[in-house]
């Protein structure tokens, strides 16, 4: 019997426990004979990999247990049965069962939210014309573009609502238009603003409109129900996330590499 169908089949006969308590089990019922030196550990991790509401580099795509309340300190997990995922909290800093990896993946969330921030800051503290090549590198670095020249700013004075251009072939036969508005959060794109876009997009299929700030819901509901048009909306958020994903704009200092253990090598 693996470690896994022991922690399952002592939950399945006694119900809800902690990681102690399910170790204590498995030792009592000979279910398991441990070789490590913190064998409460190994159960411990077990139970976080494969629990609902705990997603880190090392956990497992199919959750067997969730935490269902706490016994002092200590979480309490139960079965996670397939039409019953509500969870527990899931644990921080101060839970003392956090794994190593766990720290590691809450600690780069945090972060990963800090640099966008301070991305979003650059960019407002920036001249107008510095976003709109930006918006034009960012998309080019996401693939979109027949290379890396495909792209080009076009904004000025009296633009007509476009301020880039990304040819998708050499010809320039295919192209997508581009608006960029650079706002304080807060100051939220209106429909008004995607309407004069549409229109200034003729018989251009694509677009996408790029804001540092957000959209409100008529300005969404009108670039969703677009019948002629295929229009993306990208506000401050999800800039600041491409950016980082694509790695525009940032210097990557140092890598880390988090490994789990291949259970099939051991078996």
């Amino acid at each position: 019997m693996t470690i896994l169908a022991a922690i399952k089949t002592v939950l399945s006969q006694y119900g809800d426990m902690t990681h102690i308590e399910v170790y204590q089990k498995i030792v009592e019922m000979k279910l398991y004979e441990f070789g490590a030196k913190n064998p409460v550990a190994i159960v411990n991790g077990y139970l976080r990999r494969y629990c609902v509401g705990l997603d880190f580099p090392s956990s497992y795509p199919v959750k067997h247990f969730k935490i269902i309340g706490k016994k002092g300190t200590k979480n309490i997990y139960a079965l996670n049965s397939e039409n019953d995922t509500d969870v527990g909290e899931p644990g921080n800093w101060q839970d003392e069962e956090i794994l190593a990896e766990e720290k590691i993946s809450i600690a780069y969330d945090a972060y990963k939210k800090e640099l966008k921030q301070k991305i979003l800051e650059h960019i407002l503290n920036c001249p107008p014309g510095f976003f709109e090549r930006m918006v034009i590198e960012l998309l080019l670095a996401m693939g979109y573009g027949a290379d890396e020249l495909s792209g080009r700013v076009v904004g000025r004075a009296h633009d007509g609502g476009i301020d880039g251009i990304i040819d998708e072939d050499k010809l320039g036969l295919s192209q997508i238009y581009i608006q960029a508005k650079r706002q304080e959060s807060g100051n939220n794109v209106g429909r008004p603003a995607i309407q004069a876009f549409v229109g200034a997009m003729q018989n251009i299929q694509k677009g996408v409109f790029i804001t540092t700030a957000t959209y409100t819901k008529e300005a969404i509901g009108y670039a969703n129900n677009q019948q002629q048009k295929n229009i993306k909306l990208i506000d401050g958020e999800m800039l600041a996330e491409l950016m980082v994903r694509y790695s525009v704009g940032l210097e990557k200092i140092h890598t880390y590499t988090v490994y789990k253990i291949d259970e099939d090598y051991f078996a």
